[in-house]
């Protein structure tokens, strides 16, 4: 089983809760892939709500996911229900409702259109993966309350303009945490079901 992540906060969080698995960091929207990632892929790390019920911190794992073409991946149930499990062993309820992946940050206006259509959170990469079995733990960040700029797509260079540092500060306190959480899921679903082999390779 091969875990994809987006960013380095995402990366490193797996890494340190994870280090026997097979890690790999994509960049956004699978932009830094160059091999194929395998028959099994979780898709971890953060993802924007849509939704005003959900705050920073909701752990969302998604049964279905429409892709960027508008289809729909469905993701592998057994994994759904192992990881659901394992979050609920942590103290948390995960929400199952469906991620839209999108081709940029979601935002404003696009947040209500999205959440009007069933939509819990959205992010950039597991709509993207095409493989045998698919599932995604993904942490709600960024918020209708709580927006983030489309800058951040580019993190390096939003930090060079001032009017982001603000959002800097908090994304520098929210998002490992919200990435943590995501691999404390994956790390307990390992003794909820090992059956599912999420193993190293």
């Amino acid at each position: 089983m091969v875990l994809i992540a987006a960013t380095g906060v995402e990366y490193k969080a797996l890494r340190r809760a994870l280090p026997h698995l097979s890690i790999v960091r994509t960049g956004i929207a699978l932009s830094a892939l160059r091999e194929p990632l395998g028959e099994d892929v979780v898709s971890c790390g953060l993802a924007g709500g849509l939704r005003c019920d959900l705050p920073t911190g909701t752990v969302l794992i998604p049964r279905e996911v429409r892709r960027p073409d508008g289809t729909v991946l469905h993701c592998d149930p057994e994994l759904v229900e192992c990881f659901s499990r394992a979050a609920r062993s942590l103290g948390v309820e995960p929400v199952l409702d469906p991620l839209l992946t999108a081709a940029s940050i979601v935002s404003g206006a696009e947040r209500r259109r999205w959440a009007d259509q069933g939509f819990a959170g959205a992010d950039m990469e597991t709509g993207r993966v095409y493989a045998a079995r698919v599932a995604a733990v993904r942490v709600i960040l960024d918020t209708p309350q709580h927006e983030l700029s489309p800058a951040w797509r580019r993190p390096a260079r939003a930090m060079l303009d001032p009017r982001n540092w603000r959002e800097a500060a908090w994304l520098a306190r929210e998002a490992p945490r919200a990435a943590a959480l995501a691999a404390r899921v994956i790390s307990a679903a390992q003794g909820i079901a090992p059956e599912v082999r999420i193993t190293g390779q």
